[in-house]
């Protein structure tokens, strides 16, 4: 028998009226949407801003406020402006009704974290949550009570910029740290005056770009849609998110601010969302540029029937509404769900209580904060590559500092950091000077990531030969990841390449530490290096964290969130992929320079590959090395004949074979052999990242139920069927040494 999972249909629509409900916030919002005009109705629609080059409130956006023509503000940064006109909609504006005050603190807000792709490669959503909380608590005191994060778009293009705002490539991690991040912005009272409302984006598709291009179209069928890009989404709903905010793209055709199908049949109906919805800055009126309507009135209306709630920036709800009313194309009561919708979250936010913030409080770069985000730096460092164990490094090394990223500090900020101060951030340079016991010299080599100019290449090379060892810290500037930065070429820019040529030829041994948002392509420098470690952009904290991983005080911890492609040309490239007609057989892989002269035309028995880059990538998903060896052992499952509905435990120990205290993260994954659509050859199940002491044993253990083991099938239906599985325990997506298998019945 196959089983069916039950949708998670509200009991109410969202798109009808909820006037008879007993729930005293719900009577509340009824009672003041009744007295209000339509043109206050519509405000609360829209969200404006402020040009910062504006010093004083302009007078027309007081009035706007004043009439209730405004429902939410983002980028107002200067508190006694926030208070101000706080003050206006509460005790002037014809209803009294609060407003939101919003910005994007994506990781950090003061204190800046990694980038979120770097704190995925954590593997900790503890360390996540607690950076999420930190963030909420300092930027509660400008008054922001909204975030425009977490960013759940599944990524697995590289290429693309805001993958550094992403969690990676695999549904399952991104929906473990959805949660997390959700946790800590809205903590445990979302009305605490510490707390902000976590807007989840983008909603949906925004990481299937064509191409790595930014913005662009997303095609993805209906079971690729629900089985990989919507689970996060779905989690995020589950995990309580106030808000949701839409994707830029068009979804097979349909731009995603106007799509129903996503908005109302999936976010409202199936899965009963009762918060609101934002667009994407401008994306209602972009759509006329997708050719999806004529112009903005047809926007606005195309937006508003989705039950699109509010319109970042732009104004085509403001300047069309009443019209579209009356033509009948949309009805008030229709808007006024919507702006219950809008009105609920007010009131979850304590808004309506206390809609005031001290702009005297003041929690900017605490201790703990510090700590907590250079542990988050530490944490999400992933060593891929460490030949002859040149790390750690030992004080009686003499150490060579080369590279545009050592002494960076507002490069190592990362992308989508408004907020973050470049006079607080502490570069590896700093952390390594300040400690006298190592001796050090240094030299930049390269003014900046994209700089080509080679001037000053020999003092590079005269310090490393003075040297026992060179780090050279390399990468990315953070403007080259994130929101309209994709790149064609993903390899070090500028004259980095060139400049680590030069050092390998002192014979030195070099340690490349990459800070970027993104995978960057190393087929010209991997094998000129000893050893490699990826810090993304790791923040205001990740010099002191670099240092004491690169010293030996703490060992790497990182695993990789997405799979490192050789070269650009193997992109799309993720684990989780399906087995084709034809797999890879690895013994049978015939590389192209091995082609015989004149060959017969055939297909030379060669599978899904490519002739030249292979079928490998240049490091999995989930890998990463430490500076310990551990070991699996005594690998068991509590059922091999499970039936539908039943629990399994799967037990794994883990033991630490190595001389230092270190963290290992423990992956499990699953595959389903044969289904009624065809299947991913792998899937993430659990992890567990747990901490060891030289000589340590722990078991492992890991729960599951059938129902974890669902897709969307053919029928439209979630369903868990009868068959057989494969289990692995391992330490990547690659690792196949520790295998269960189990059939369910």
């Amino acid at each position: 028998m196959i089983f069916l999972l039950s949708s998670c249909n509200s009991e109410v629509s969202n798109t009808e009226g909820n006037s008879e409900t007993e729930d005293p916030i719900e009577a509340k919002i009824d009672s003041i949407v009744s007295k209000m005009s339509l043109g206050e109705k519509i405000g609360q629609t829209a969200q404006r801003g402020k040009s910062s080059r504006v010093k004083e409130l302009p007078k027309d956006l007081k009035d706007a406020v004043r009439k209730g023509q405004i429902g939410s503000f983002l980028n107002i940064m200067n508190k006694e402006d926030a208070k101000e006109l706080q003050r206006i909609a509460v005790e002037e504006s014809p209803s009294k009704i609060p407003l939101i005050f919003a910005r994007d603190v994506i990781h950090g807000f003061k204190t800046i974290f990694p980038v979120p792709l770097g704190q995925a490669a954590s593997f900790n959503p503890n360390l996540v949550q607690e950076g999420s909380r930190i963030a909420a608590v300092e930027a509660s005191t400008y008054g922001i009570r909204w975030t425009f994060a977490p960013m759940l778009d599944i990524s697995r293009d590289p290429r693309w910029g805001r993958i550094a705002e992403s969690a990676g490539e695999d549904p399952y991690l991104t929906s473990e740290m959805a949660k997390a991040y959700i946790k800590g912005f809205q903590g445990d009272d979302l009305s605490s005056p510490t707390s902000m409302a976590a807007c989840v984006k983008h909603f949906i598709g925004y990481g299937a770009a064509e191409g790595g291009r930014d913005y662009n179209t997303a095609n993805i069928n209906d079971n690729l849609l629900h089985n990989v890009y919507l689970k996060p989404f779905k989690s995020a709903v589950d995990a309580g998110s106030a808000t949701f905010m839409t994707s830029f793209n068009d979804l097979n055709g349909i731009p995603a601010s106007a799509n129903s199908y996503v908005l109302k049949d999936i976010l409202r109906e199936q899965w009963g969302f009762d918060g609101f919805v934002v667009s994407d800055w401008n994306s209602i009126k972009e759509m006329v540029n997708h050719g999806f309507a004529k112009d903005q009135k047809e926007a606005a209306e195309k937006a508003i029937n989705a039950m699109l709630d509010m319109e970042m920036t732009s104004t085509a709800y403001q300047d069309h509404l009443k019209e579209l009313i009356q033509e009948g194309k949309f009805s008030e009561k229709e808007l006024d769900v919507i702006v219950k919708n809008i009105l609920r979250i007010k009131f979850r936010l304590g808004l309506f209580d206390n809609p005031y913030f001290d702009p005297n409080d003041t929690v900017l770069y605490a201790k703990k904060h510090l700590e907590s985000a250079q542990k988050a730096a530490e944490e999400s460092t992933v060593l891929l590559k460490n030949n002859n164990q040149v790390l750690p490094i030992n004080s009686k090394q003499k150490i060579a500092i080369i590279g545009p990223l050592a002494d960076a500090p507002h490069e190592q900020l990362g992308t989508w950091t408004f907020d973050g101060e470049k006079e607080h951030t502490i570069t590896p340079l700093n952390a390594f000077e300040d400690d006298n016991q190592y001796t050090i010299a240094y030299t930049n080599g390269l003014s900046y990531s994209r700089d080509r100019s080679t001037k000053n290449f020999q003092k590079a090379v005269s310090i490393a030969k003075s040297s026992n060892v060179i780090l050279f810290f390399a990468g990315e500037e953070a403007i080259l990841s994130g929101e309209a930065h994709s790149r064609a070429k993903i390899n070090l820019p500028g004259a980095q390449e060139a400049l680590i040529d030069e050092l390998h030829k002192t014979g030195k041994p070099i340690v490349l530490i990459l800070m970027a948002g993104r995978p960057i392509t190393l087929e010209n420098v991997k094998d000129k290096v000893d050893a490699i470690l990826m810090a993304w952009h790791p923040g205001t904290m990740g010099g002191p964290a670099l240092k004491n991983i690169i010293t030996g005080v703490v060992s790497p911890s990182g695993k990789l969130p997405v799979t490192w492609p050789k070269e650009v040309g193997q992109i799309p490239i993720h684990y989780n992929h399906k087995n084709t007609g034809r797999p890879v057989i690895p013994e049978e892989f015939v590389q192209m320079d091995s082609i015989p002269i004149g060959a017969w035309q055939s297909s030379l028995g060669n599978t899904s590959h490519y002739l030249d880059a292979g079928f490998l990538p240049e490091y999995p998903f989930g890998y990463g090395l430490s500076y310990s060896l551990f070991t699996y052992s005594n690998i068991s499952i509590s059922n091999n004949t499970p039936k539908i509905g039943d629990t399994i435990t799967v037990k794994v120990t883990v033991k630490n074979e190595g001389n230092r205290i270190t963290k290992e993260t423990v992956q499990l994954y699953f595959s389903d052999m044969v289904g009624s659509i065809t299947r991913p050859v792998k899937e993430l199940l659990r992890f567990q990242k747990i901490t060891l002491g030289p000589g340590e044993s722990k078991e492992v253990s890991f729960t599951f139920a059938t129902d974890d083991l669902a897709f969307y099938g053919p029928d439209k239906t979630w369903i868990t069927e009868p068959g057989d599985f494969k289990l692995w325990v391992a330490k990547d997506a690659s690792d196949e040494s520790n295998v269960l298998e189990f059939t369910i019945e």
